[in-house]
């Protein structure tokens, strides 16, 4: 999960801020990241895609977009960022975290947003109910929570809250070369030694909080998002 998000969130990280104008792809979602012979990850269908001046923060679009994966502020505002991009893309991680689509349905329950259910379960203590079985066998469960964390702050529903691409992609990298490390996370360059799942440094309930914080309040929003969807008036 980490190797194919890592290089999912290089490319959108590249778009956003490394090509000399910055393109944002609008319809991030799983369908369109497709995998080559040796499992590289490639960003696919720029149909929808808008660049952005790089003297702006935002532009002002018609709504389009994929139900599950399109950001709620860009729905109720028409103000495309690449943090728009950011969100999507946490629904990704989601995805790959929980085995669940986007939009899913439980057994004898109406459709339900996988976004919104996963911040419902966070607001409620429930940080690992939602993460599929294989994926419980595959990491520990630090790992697993800062994966949560990293989640959780890119489906923050103000787009300023979330972080950028090039910052989803460095915390992917930096769990992947812990993983490879043994647990201990190595310098490079001018970064400062850390251990990232040190339980001493690390209070996985009090992370959870913080990236959280704000979503009971936004929740109904969402709601509403949601409803306006599947009860057009």
């Amino acid at each position: 999960m980490r190797g194919l998000g890592g290089k999912t969130a290089g490319a959108l990280a590249y778009l956003h801020s490394a090509a000399s104008i910055s393109i944002l792809h609008r319809d991030v979602k799983s369908s369109n990241i497709l995998l080559d012979d040796h499992f590289t990850a490639k960003v696919s269908d720029f149909g929808a895609s808008r660049f952005i001046p790089l003297d702006q923060t935002h532009i002002v679009t018609g709504i389009q977009g994929t139900f599950g994966y399109l950001d709620p502020e860009y729905y109720q505002t028409s103000q495309l960022t690449e943090k728009s991009d950011v969100y999507s893309f946490g629904v990704i991680l989601l995805e790959l975290l929980t085995g669940k689509k986007p939009i899913f349905s439980i057994e004898h329950e109406n459709k339900q947003n996988l976004s919104m259910y996963f911040l419902q379960a966070l607001q409620e203590k429930r940080y690992f109910d939602l993460v599929e079985d294989r994926v419980m066998k595959e990491g520990t469960k630090q790992e697993l929570a800062e994966v949560i964390q990293l989640v959780a702050t890119c489906l923050k529903f103000k787009g300023s809250e979330r972080p950028t691409m090039k910052e989803v992609e460095y915390k992917l990298q930096s769990l992947r070369r812990i993983r490879k490390n043994g647990g201990r996370h190595i310098a490079e360059g001018n970064e400062e030694t850390e251990c990232l799942l040190s339980d001493s440094s690390y209070t996985f309930s009090d992370s959870v909080d913080q990236a959280t914080e704000g979503t009971s309040r936004n929740y109904s929003l969402e709601k509403e998002f949601m409803w306006s969807h599947y009860n057009p008036r």
